[in-house]
């Protein structure tokens, strides 16, 4: 019997060797978790047996446990890096239509050549469905799908409205409106500019040209001219020139009517500001150009649509003794957007910014939990999947409830520790000795007994 013991430490010593090598083998493995052997006692007792004299039969093997406690966090440069701040596994399928899911810690995902966020082992990474504001649809790992990051972002978009506020100089010298010429910069006070878009996605400077009219001011009220340019090229109002009052005989009133209409055939429109500087028209006030196309301004090509305008909205302008100043200039079109970036923040939303300015939220990192972790099955590439002892998956979503956040650009470490590990290699080592030793010396004994004559 004392064979058999001897024979069982040997083996325990041994599988805590292997456990421990294991350990070591993987201290850079990116999210792995660290095993510890566990054992019991063997021990055996009949109803006719003395208790009180019984040997122990031996050690065996419990359990290989794995402890998920949390590993250091390593920062990285990319942005699809990821590492759960706390409780949760990252779902992996091995197929985009599969819900076979595997769990994992190990954050390093990339795109595949379709787009899909792809871990190294090419498991598609599964996410919740978020709406246009990026609020999740359904939190259930049953409607996760694996998340596709596009490279181009919709359709272009031609612009339709631009909106601007400014402060014009009321001390700026006056000028006739008639010698309005876009080519000499002394012809008017001072310009601005926003790009816009046709109905194919290109860029035009669309430029507002302001001219303080002479005699504009008296009593109470100044008014200014502003012209329209796109490209350069000239762009009137869908309407007739707009009118405003000039005081020719200088008696502080209005004694005349003045057209915002150039020799050159440029129209424009007429803003009006009261004696504290604010604007006296609606708010916000709304200029609309002539149609862009081939039979208006002629400034687009003949395949976009040619029946683009554009409403001009002036949103409370002032007139103040102040240098010109834009404070807001802002367009409704967009282009075909390229991807520039992509960001997850910590509650796990994987938003892609493109190069037309939008952003555009595309999903959130599921995240699963267990009622017993150590329950998992392992199935290699530091994954793991459900079992009976585990309990099924709970899903959720990041750094809400129990669940950890999404740290992006950081991987989770191995959560080895070196140290530790080195010292309980000496101690199974000296365990294998000393049961070695033990089985050296029954067989010592079994010789001695053998020759006795």
């Amino acid at each position: 019997m004392s064979f058999n013991i001897a024979l069982s430490g040997i083996n325990a010593a041994q599988k805590d060797l292997n456990t421990t090598a294991n350990n070591i083998a993987n201290v850079n493995t990116t999210g792995f978790k660290e095993s510890r052997a566990e054992f019991a006692d063997v021990y055996a007792n009949s109803i006719f047996s003395n208790s009180k004299t019984a040997v122990g039969g031996g050690v065996t093997t419990t359990q290989v446990a794995q402890q998920f406690h949390q590993g250091n966090m390593q920062s990285t440069n990319n942005a699809l890096d990821m590492a759960i701040s706390g409780n949760g596994f990252f779902v992996t399928s091995s197929s985009i239509d599969t819900q076979d899911f595997s769990f994992t810690r190990a954050g390093a995902f990339k795109r595949d050549e379709n787009g899909f966020l792809v871990d190294s082992q090419g498991n598609y990474l599964q996410c919740f469905q978020v709406d246009s504001d990026g609020n999740s649809a359904s939190v259930s790992l049953s409607t996760t799908k694996p998340v596709q990051i596009p490279d181009t972002a919709g359709s272009p978009q031609a612009s339709q409205n631009v909106s601007m506020s400014m402060n014009l100089n009321s001390n700026s010298s006056a000028l006739d409106p008639a010698a309005f010429d876009p080519t000499d910069s002394t012809t008017f006070n001072n310009s601005t500019a926003v790009t816009v878009y046709d109905s194919l996605g290109e860029s035009h400077t669309l430029t507002s040209y302001f001219v303080k009219p002479e005699n504009g001011a008296y009593t109470g009220e100044s008014n200014w001219v502003v012209f329209y340019a796109v490209d350069g090229k000239q762009v009137n109002l869908d309407g007739a020139a707009g009118t405003y009052q000039t005081d020719t005989n200088g008696d502080g009133t209005a004694d005349s009517t003045g057209t915002a209409q150039t020799t050159g055939g440029w129209t424009g429109a007429v803003l009006s500001f009261d004696a504290t500087g604010a604007y006296k028209g609606s708010d916000p006030a709304v200029i609309t150009t002539q149609q862009l196309g081939i039979s208006g301004a002629n400034v687009l090509s003949a395949a976009a649509e040619g029946s683009q305008q554009i409403s001009i909205g002036f949103n409370q302008p002032t007139q103040y003794a102040e240098s010109f100043s834009t404070t807001e200039l802002t367009q409704d079109g967009i282009t075909v957007g390229r991807l520039t970036n992509v960001e997850v923040g910590a509650d796990g939303l994987i938003s892609a910014k493109y190069s037309n300015g939008s952003t555009v939220p595309l999903a959130r990192v599921a995240l699963a939990r267990f009622s017993n972790e150590q329950g998992l099955t392992q199935v290699g590439n530091t994954s793991w999947k459900a079992s009976l002892e585990s309990g099924e998956a709970l899903a959720g979503e990041a750094n809400s409830g129990v669940f950890g956040a999404i740290k992006s650009s950081y991987l989770e470490s191995s959560n080895v520790d070196l140290t530790t590990e080195l010292v309980d290699l000496i101690s199974a080592q000296r365990n294998f000795q000393a049961n070695s030793r033990t089985l050296e010396v029954n067989n010592t004994l079994q010789q001695t007994v053998l020759q006795i004559r």
